[in-house]
């Protein structure tokens, strides 16, 4: 065992240090190996892609996928680098013999080389003495090269071929471990470079040109078959963009956006370049807005440059980079074409410079940074883009103003939405575009967002969902020139009421609302803030009789104990909980929630939701058939328990005799005093004498709107004092006040008209009387003053201050307050709308 164990070991050991000596095209070589194991000893296993003489040592992907670069690809076995076939024997058993740098060219089939190396007397070279890389074009590499080019080398022998022969080797011997991503390789030819790189997929470039069978030693060197004759480089990007007549556009924005000179730079860089036509395809519009803006056209030029070089050789398949702009874009193939984020654009390749290489390309990629923000919509919201544009809303968008849309995918546009009426439709999509950019990261918990229809939008942050009211963004935000664009699963559906108001709008919840009534805890239905509330509708009721309610109403700790267990205190919708796990909700009264999201259906604590997500302007409702219990507190009572055991069916409820429910402190609620003070500013006063000889009458006239300053106090505590008010509240404006006095027919009349709003009409004091008996009669006309809270007791409350009010109430003090004095020949007046007599 300890034999064996050593074994393994050094096995290991072994191993180890052969991968980290062995390069990603060395990998791939014996992978290719592996696959062929069956046909024989050093067998490889390469794709052919079907119509084309390219073969591939591919990868994983690529093998089990038989395809490369979208076009389906052939199977071939071949003797693997440096071993050959012996007759009669299976696979490849014999290692390749070993010759000088021209013999190799032979084993290598490299005969095209071969020859123009004799043609060119560079035989003897490479026959001598020495240590050599060559770079060997194979004959079908030859073949590919412009007729007119290759006839110019071999018309000139002694001086043209030999020298372009000479830029294919170097004066080193260099393997493919040896050939890092990135380097440059001194060629023999005027020391000029030869430019690397090596790509994780196992594929090895010289000036962009594919290694296709590396690594075969020679003695005086190595020879690597490549797929095509490479040129001389010696200009950097700029110098190509700056003198190529189709690239005029693309140089004068990168000089004015400040680019041009990066482009001269040493580096490892890949340009799209969009060329003059491409451009011309923007419109003029389009090109004077992006020439306007230095920092949009840095984005847009960047957004074309990648900081790693990208040979077309090197893409097998569809894969993201990053461009300097900071987002993606997708390179691929199909068959010989390059693609970007999949469309065929690219018109010319692999363009070799010292500091990268260009592809030629006939669109204009336009990344979101440089796009209008109705630009950014896409095809998935595409009825979302229409309808906005149709209704005028994207052309009351100001240019120079910045917002952010909160788009709904297509399927959010019901036959039901799509059919209404279009000035509701427009109130809808108003609700889905913010005054502001707000990108994803400027999102947070209870944060508020002002629509261009003035509404204001609640921000709810979960563990793994970011939502905005009712509905959650889904990934793929995006971020424009002078906007951002948020994804939203539903339309949104801004909370117009609050829970109270829900649940009697509604009309199926009257038995839980008189629960809550009984409970005292009403007002948290109605207070600010923000709840999650399970509301039992009356089904959930329809076994029980009112007179077995009344015995869960008169406890009240079992009351509240129940009631509150059906409240959050946190706003939680359906999309916001973690899907398919239990998320586990405290309740008001202290006891976890059990809330299951899945299947886009809602469960709490087992019992399902039929309707959830109900905004309110305090909270959310979801509307469920039955009462829910705390499952860890019992019930003291037989009465009780059999109560609720006929109302709670998921769960069995224990009984403890023992057991007392608790007072729960009620520190959740608000108390709120409000004082409303009224001003009517005398801005015009005109005064109007008129009468015959018995009767006189004066019309004194305020014209003006009365101006009113609120005051509100909240105190947050168990609430004692739920609402004080000390004044009509509703349109409060007076239009008309007549005040008349009467007596014999001496006596004068006077009216007192104050004009303003017609919310109240008029308001009419009559003081009658004789010398004995004085009677005042206060009629207000006109106005509905249902909601106002009226103080009983001393007429002469209201002139005291909120303080002394809120005093008075609270201590229950019974007794009178004493009435003002008032000199001599003054009326007193009174504050209340009920009749005072005085004997």
């Amino acid at each position: 065992m300890k034999l064996l164990f050593a074994a393994a070991f050094a096995l290991f050991v072994l191993s180890t240090f052969d991968k980290a000596d062995s390069s990603a095209y060395d990998k791939i070589v014996a992978h290719s190996r592996i696959r062929a194991r069956k046909e024989g000893p050093n067998v490889c296993a390469l794709q052919q892609v079907m119509g084309t003489q390219k073969k591939y040592f591919s990868t994983c992907r690529n093998w089990y996928q038989g395809a490369i670069c979208g076009k389906k690809a052939t199977v071939l076995y071949e003797c693997c680098p440096g071993y050959m076939k012996l007759d009669g024997m299976r696979g490849c058993p014999a290692v390749a013999p070993i010759d000088n740098v021209y013999g190799t060219l032979g084993l290598v089939k490299a005969i095209s080389t071969q020859r123009y190396s004799d043609m060119s007397k560079l035989r003897p070279e490479i026959e001598g003495s020495g240590s050599f890389t060559f770079f060997a074009p194979s004959n079908e590499a030859w073949e590919l090269l412009d007729e007119e080019m290759r006839n110019a080398l071999v018309s000139n022998v002694n001086i043209e071929l030999y020298n372009a022969l000479h830029y294919h080797m170097a004066n080193k011997r260099f393997l493919t471990k040896d050939m890092k991503n990135g380097m440059t390789i001194t060629s023999m030819y005027n020391d000029l470079g030869l430019f690397i790189n090596h790509y994780s997929n196992g594929v090895v470039t010289v000036n962009c040109a594919r290694i296709m069978h590396g690594n075969q030693v020679a003695t005086n060197g190595v020879v690597h078959v490549i797929d095509r004759v490479i040129s001389a480089v010696g200009n950097t990007i700029q110098d190509y963009i700056e003198v190529d007549d189709d690239l005029t556009t693309l140089s004068d924005m990168a000089r004015d956006s400040g680019l041009l000179d990066k482009l001269g730079q040493p580096g490892q860089y890949t340009l799209f370049a969009p060329t003059n036509e491409a451009f011309d395809k923007l419109g003029k519009d389009v090109l004077e807005r992006l020439m306007g803006d230095k920092d949009v056209l840095r984005a847009l030029l960047n957004f074309h440059l990648l900081n790693s070089v990208q040979c077309a050789e090197a893409i097998m398949t569809g894969t993201s980079y990053e461009t300097l702009e900071g987002n993606n874009i997708e390179v691929g193939c199909d068959g010989d074409s390059l693609t970007v984020n999949g469309i065929k654009m690219v018109m010319k390749k692999d363009l070799v410079a010292t500091n990268g290489v260009i592809h030629l390309i006939e669109d204009v990629l336009m990344p979101d940074s440089a796009k209008q923000v109705m630009e950014l919509v896409g095809s998935s919201q595409s009825t979302f883009g229409d309808m906005v544009s149709e209704l005028g809303l994207s052309a009351a968008m100001r240019p120079e103003a910045e917002y952010t849309l909160l788009a709904p995918f297509n399927t959010a546009f019901t036959d039901e939405v799509m059919s209404m009426d279009q000035r509701f439709l427009r109130i809808i999509l108003e609700n889905h575009i913010l005054k502001h950019k707000i990108v994803l990261g400027q999102l947070y918990n209870g944060q508020r967002l002002e629509t261009i229809g003035g509404k204001f939008l609640r921000v709810f942050i979960y563990r793994t969902a970011v939502c905005i009211e009712n509905s959650c963004l889904v990934r793929g935000s995006k971020e424009g020139s002078n906007g951002a664009l948020h994804l939203m699963r539903t339309l949104l559906k801004p909370a117009e009421k609050n829970m109270f108001e829900i649940l009697t709008g509604n009309g199926g919840f009257k038995i839980f609302l008189s629960l809550v009534e009984a409970a005292g805890l009403t007002d948290l239905l109605k207070q600010e803030g923000g709840f999650t509330l399970f509301a039992p509708s009356d089904k959930a009721f329809a076994s029980v009789s009112e007179r077995e309610l009344d015995l869960l109403k008169g406890d009240m700790n079992a009351l509240r104990t129940v009631v509150l267990y059906h409240f959050n205190n946190g706003v939680f919708i359906g999309g916001g909980l973690e899907t398919g796990v239990t998320n586990l909700l405290k309740s008001l009264q202290g006891s976890n929630l059990r809330v299951l999201f899945a299947n886009s259906s809602m469960q709490v604590n087992s019992v399902q939701v039929p309707e959830s997500d109900i905004m309110a302007t305090n909270g959310v409702v979801h509307f469920v058939n039955s009462l829910l219990y705390p499952r860890d507190i019992p019930v003291p009572s037989q009465y009780l328990l059999g109560l609720l055991k006929r109302l709670i069916t998921y769960i069995q409820i224990k009984y403890a005799p023992d057991f007392e429910y608790k007072e729960i402190p009620l520190t959740f609620m608000k108390r709120i005093i409000t004082r409303v003070v009224q001003e009517v500013p005398e801005t015009k006063v005109t005064r109007v004498i008129s009468g015959d000889s018995t009767v006189t009458k004066v019309t004194r006239v305020i014209e003006n709107d009365p101006s009113f300053t609120k005051v509100t106090r909240v105190i947050e505590n168990d609430p004692s004092i739920t609402k004080v008010t000390r004044v009509i509240e509703s349109n409060p404006s007076i239009t008309k006040v007549t005040r008349v006095i009467e007596g014999d027919p001496s006596i004068t009349k006077v009216t007192r008209v104050i004009e303003g709003d017609p919310s109240i009409t008029k308001v009419t004091r009559v003081i009658e009387g004789d010398p004995s008996i004085t009677k005042v009669t206060r009629v207000i006309e006109g106005a509905d003053l249902s909601h106002v809270t009226t103080i009983e007791g001393n007429t002469q409350l209201l002139d005291l201050d909120s303080e002394r009010i809120t005093k008075f109430i609270q201590e229950g003090n019974p007794r009178r307050i004493p009435g003002r004095r008032y000199p001599a020949g003054t009326r007193r007046r009174t504050r209340l709308a009920h009749d005072r007599k005085q004997e």
